[in-house]
Protein backbone atom coordinates (compact mmCIF):
# COMPACT_ATOMS: atom_id res chain seq x y z
CA UNK A 1 0.00 0.00 0.00
CA UNK A 2 0.64 3.39 -0.07
CA UNK A 3 2.86 3.17 -3.40
CA UNK A 4 5.68 0.94 -2.29
CA UNK A 5 6.72 -1.62 -4.59
CA UNK A 6 6.62 -5.21 -3.39
CA UNK A 7 10.06 -6.99 -4.98
CA UNK A 8 10.38 -10.45 -5.33
CA UNK A 9 13.46 -11.03 -3.16
CA UNK A 10 14.41 -12.10 0.14
CA UNK A 11 16.49 -9.60 2.54
CA UNK A 12 19.25 -11.41 5.08
CA UNK A 13 20.13 -9.14 7.84
CA UNK A 14 21.77 -10.19 11.07
CA UNK A 15 19.28 -10.44 13.26
CA UNK A 16 19.67 -6.75 15.31
CA UNK A 17 17.12 -4.33 15.73
CA UNK A 18 19.69 -1.78 14.31
CA UNK A 19 20.21 -3.93 11.43
CA UNK A 20 16.19 -4.26 11.14
CA UNK A 21 16.45 -0.46 11.14
CA UNK A 22 19.17 -0.13 8.60
CA UNK A 23 16.96 -2.29 6.15
CA UNK A 24 13.89 0.42 6.94
CA UNK A 25 16.90 3.06 5.89
CA UNK A 26 17.35 1.43 2.60
CA UNK A 27 13.11 0.04 1.93
CA UNK A 28 12.58 4.00 2.67
CA UNK A 29 14.75 5.74 0.15
CA UNK A 30 14.39 2.47 -2.89
CA UNK A 31 10.51 3.14 -2.14
CA UNK A 32 10.13 -1.14 -2.02
CA UNK A 33 9.64 -3.74 0.45
CA UNK A 34 10.67 -7.31 0.48
CA UNK A 35 8.90 -10.36 -0.12
CA UNK A 36 10.68 -11.69 3.10
CA UNK A 37 13.09 -11.16 6.04
CA UNK A 38 15.15 -13.75 7.61
CA UNK A 39 17.84 -13.04 10.00
CA UNK A 40 21.45 -14.72 9.24
CA UNK A 41 20.79 -17.32 12.12
CA UNK A 42 17.65 -18.91 10.94
CA UNK A 43 17.92 -18.75 6.99
CA UNK A 44 17.13 -21.84 5.01
CA UNK A 45 18.41 -21.65 1.71
CA UNK A 46 15.78 -22.01 -1.28
CA UNK A 47 16.76 -22.03 -4.72
CA UNK A 48 13.76 -19.96 -5.69
CA UNK A 49 14.55 -17.08 -3.56
CA UNK A 50 16.58 -14.57 -4.55
CA UNK A 51 18.62 -13.27 -1.47
CA UNK A 52 20.00 -9.72 -0.66
CA UNK A 53 22.07 -9.30 2.72
CA UNK A 54 21.21 -6.27 3.87
CA UNK A 55 24.34 -4.55 6.01
CA UNK A 56 24.22 -3.00 9.40
CA UNK A 57 24.92 0.34 9.29
CA UNK A 58 24.68 2.33 12.66
CA UNK A 59 24.26 5.58 11.04
CA UNK A 60 21.56 4.63 8.85
CA UNK A 61 19.80 3.03 11.92
CA UNK A 62 20.06 6.18 14.13
CA UNK A 63 18.65 8.62 11.86
CA UNK A 64 15.80 6.22 10.92
CA UNK A 65 15.29 6.06 15.17
CA UNK A 66 15.31 9.67 15.22
CA UNK A 67 12.99 9.54 12.26
CA UNK A 68 10.69 7.54 14.02
CA UNK A 69 10.62 9.42 16.79
CA UNK A 70 10.04 12.75 15.46
CA UNK A 71 7.92 12.16 12.74
CA UNK A 72 5.82 9.28 14.05
CA UNK A 73 5.63 8.85 17.48
CA UNK A 74 7.67 7.73 20.55
CA UNK A 75 4.34 4.59 20.97
CA UNK A 76 5.56 3.58 17.10
CA UNK A 77 9.44 3.63 18.54
CA UNK A 78 7.97 1.64 21.15
CA UNK A 79 5.76 -1.02 19.70
CA UNK A 80 8.60 -1.82 16.87
CA UNK A 81 11.03 -2.57 19.64
CA UNK A 82 8.76 -4.84 21.70
CA UNK A 83 7.46 -6.22 18.59
CA UNK A 84 10.91 -7.06 17.81
CA UNK A 85 12.17 -8.96 20.91
CA UNK A 86 8.72 -11.04 20.31
CA UNK A 87 8.89 -14.16 18.90
CA UNK A 88 6.17 -13.70 16.30
CA UNK A 89 5.94 -15.25 12.72
CA UNK A 90 7.19 -12.28 10.42
CA UNK A 91 8.08 -9.72 12.60
CA UNK A 92 10.20 -8.25 10.32
CA UNK A 93 8.15 -7.62 7.84
CA UNK A 94 5.06 -6.54 9.78
CA UNK A 95 7.49 -4.33 11.43
CA UNK A 96 8.88 -2.90 8.46
CA UNK A 97 5.74 -2.24 7.01
CA UNK A 98 4.26 -0.54 9.97
CA UNK A 99 7.38 2.31 9.90
CA UNK A 100 7.55 2.58 6.44
CA UNK A 101 3.75 3.40 6.65
CA UNK A 102 3.87 5.40 9.46
CA UNK A 103 6.52 7.93 7.92
CA UNK A 104 3.63 8.34 5.27
CA UNK A 105 0.51 8.88 7.67
CA UNK A 106 2.59 9.99 11.07
CA UNK A 107 1.34 9.24 14.22
CA UNK A 108 -2.35 7.84 13.35
CA UNK A 109 -1.02 4.41 12.06
CA UNK A 110 -0.86 3.30 15.44
CA UNK A 111 -4.53 3.86 15.69
CA UNK A 112 -4.92 1.87 12.34
CA UNK A 113 -5.65 -1.03 13.69
CA UNK A 114 -7.77 -2.49 10.71
CA UNK A 115 -4.51 -2.87 8.73
CA UNK A 116 -2.55 -6.34 9.39
CA UNK A 117 1.04 -5.15 9.93
CA UNK A 118 -0.72 -2.30 12.49
CA UNK A 119 -2.59 -5.05 14.06
CA UNK A 120 0.02 -7.58 13.99
CA UNK A 121 3.03 -5.35 15.64
CA UNK A 122 0.66 -4.42 18.21
CA UNK A 123 -0.08 -7.76 19.36
CA UNK A 124 3.31 -8.87 19.22
CA UNK A 125 4.27 -6.47 21.37
CA UNK A 126 1.59 -7.09 24.20
CA UNK A 127 2.39 -11.17 23.93
CA UNK A 128 6.43 -10.05 24.72
CA UNK A 129 5.74 -7.59 27.50
CA UNK A 130 2.93 -10.07 29.05
CA UNK A 131 5.37 -12.70 29.30
CA UNK A 132 8.24 -10.43 30.83
CA UNK A 133 5.30 -9.50 33.90
CA UNK A 134 4.33 -13.05 34.30
CA UNK A 135 8.03 -14.12 34.65
CA UNK A 136 8.31 -11.42 37.10
CA UNK A 137 6.47 -13.10 39.71
CA UNK A 138 7.80 -16.47 38.36
CA UNK A 139 11.51 -16.26 38.50
CA UNK A 140 13.46 -17.91 40.76
CA UNK A 141 16.65 -16.51 41.88
CA UNK A 142 19.47 -18.99 43.74
CA UNK A 143 22.18 -17.93 45.30
CA UNK A 144 25.46 -19.39 43.86
CA UNK A 145 28.36 -17.00 45.53
CA UNK A 146 28.09 -14.41 48.21
CA UNK A 147 26.07 -11.98 47.42
CA UNK A 148 26.03 -13.62 43.51
CA UNK A 149 22.27 -14.76 42.42
CA UNK A 150 21.21 -16.84 39.59
CA UNK A 151 18.02 -17.39 38.00
CA UNK A 152 17.40 -19.73 34.71
CA UNK A 153 14.38 -19.08 32.39
CA UNK A 154 13.12 -20.88 29.35
CA UNK A 155 10.94 -17.81 27.87
CA UNK A 156 9.13 -18.07 24.46
CA UNK A 157 10.09 -14.24 23.46
CA UNK A 158 13.16 -12.03 24.79
CA UNK A 159 12.20 -10.79 27.78
CA UNK A 160 16.10 -10.73 29.34
CA UNK A 161 16.71 -6.62 29.31
CA UNK A 162 12.97 -5.85 29.97
CA UNK A 163 13.11 -8.78 33.30
CA UNK A 164 16.54 -7.81 33.98
CA UNK A 165 15.62 -3.65 34.24
CA UNK A 166 12.92 -4.61 36.72
CA UNK A 167 15.17 -6.75 38.77
CA UNK A 168 17.92 -3.93 39.36
CA UNK A 169 15.29 -1.52 40.17
CA UNK A 170 13.82 -4.48 42.90
CA UNK A 171 16.97 -5.57 43.90
CA UNK A 172 19.80 -3.17 43.75
CA UNK A 173 22.39 -4.20 45.67
CA UNK A 174 22.10 -7.21 44.65
CA UNK A 175 24.61 -8.95 42.05
CA UNK A 176 22.66 -11.14 39.56
CA UNK A 177 22.19 -13.68 36.46
CA UNK A 178 19.23 -14.20 34.36
CA UNK A 179 20.33 -16.77 32.35
CA UNK A 180 17.55 -17.01 29.29
CA UNK A 181 18.46 -20.89 28.34
CA UNK A 182 16.30 -20.87 24.80
CA UNK A 183 18.64 -18.21 23.37
CA UNK A 184 21.73 -18.88 25.16
CA UNK A 185 21.92 -15.54 26.63
CA UNK A 186 22.40 -13.95 29.95
CA UNK A 187 21.85 -11.02 31.54
CA UNK A 188 24.39 -9.80 34.46
CA UNK A 189 24.12 -7.33 36.64
CA UNK A 190 26.99 -6.11 39.45
CA UNK A 191 25.22 -3.54 41.48
CA UNK A 192 26.86 -0.66 38.88
CA UNK A 193 26.44 -1.73 35.70
CA UNK A 194 24.82 -4.60 33.20
CA UNK A 195 25.60 -6.21 29.97
CA UNK A 196 23.91 -9.45 28.30
CA UNK A 197 26.51 -11.70 26.84
CA UNK A 198 26.29 -15.11 25.04
CA UNK A 199 25.83 -17.78 27.73
CA UNK A 200 28.73 -19.97 26.17
CA UNK A 201 31.02 -17.80 28.29
CA UNK A 202 29.22 -18.53 31.27
CA UNK A 203 30.16 -20.83 33.98
CA UNK A 204 27.34 -21.36 37.02
CA UNK A 205 28.94 -22.95 40.14
CA UNK A 206 26.70 -25.16 42.17
CA UNK A 207 24.09 -23.27 44.32
CA UNK A 208 25.35 -22.53 48.05
CA UNK A 209 24.43 -24.64 51.29
CA UNK A 210 22.53 -22.04 52.57
CA UNK A 211 20.41 -21.92 49.63
CA UNK A 212 19.98 -25.77 49.90
CA UNK A 213 18.87 -25.27 52.90
CA UNK A 214 16.22 -22.68 52.12
CA UNK A 215 15.16 -24.31 48.46
CA UNK A 216 14.08 -27.19 51.33
CA UNK A 217 11.94 -25.04 53.52
CA UNK A 218 10.40 -23.37 50.61
CA UNK A 219 9.37 -26.52 49.17
CA UNK A 220 8.18 -27.83 52.54
CA UNK A 221 6.22 -24.39 53.00
CA UNK A 222 4.71 -25.02 49.34
CA UNK A 223 3.38 -28.28 50.00
CA UNK A 224 2.11 -27.45 53.50
CA UNK A 225 0.08 -24.61 52.43
CA UNK A 226 -2.08 -26.53 49.65
CA UNK A 227 -5.46 -27.58 50.63
CA UNK A 228 -5.36 -30.99 49.10
CA UNK A 229 -9.30 -30.52 48.66
CA UNK A 230 -9.33 -26.98 46.77
CA UNK A 231 -6.27 -28.26 44.51
CA UNK A 232 -7.18 -26.60 40.91
CA UNK A 233 -4.95 -27.96 38.36
CA UNK A 234 -6.09 -25.86 35.71
CA UNK A 235 -5.87 -22.77 37.38
CA UNK A 236 -2.84 -23.16 39.20
CA UNK A 237 -1.46 -23.76 35.68
CA UNK A 238 -3.24 -20.77 34.19
CA UNK A 239 -0.99 -18.28 36.63
CA UNK A 240 2.15 -21.23 36.25
CA UNK A 241 2.08 -22.50 33.02
CA UNK A 242 3.55 -25.74 32.72
CA UNK A 243 6.01 -25.08 29.96
CA UNK A 244 7.68 -22.66 32.82
CA UNK A 245 7.67 -25.69 35.57
CA UNK A 246 11.18 -26.56 34.70
CA UNK A 247 13.06 -23.58 36.67
CA UNK A 248 9.79 -23.52 39.54
CA UNK A 249 12.10 -25.61 42.12
CA UNK A 250 8.94 -26.27 44.24
CA UNK A 251 6.83 -27.92 41.31
CA UNK A 252 10.03 -30.40 40.96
Amino acid sequence: MFNWNIINKTYVYDGTFEGLLSMVFDCYIKKVIPLRIVSKNRLEINFLDTIEEIKTDNIKAKRIFDGIHKSISYNTLYNSYYAFLSDGNDKELNILKYILNGFVIGPKIDTMLSLDFVFAVCSMRKRMLGEAHRFKGLLRFSEIGNNLFYASIHPDNNIIENLGQHFIRRLPTQNFIIHDKNRNIAFLYNTKEYKIIDSSLLTVPDISENEKKYQELWTIFFKTIAIKERTNSKLQMQYMPKKYWEDLMELH
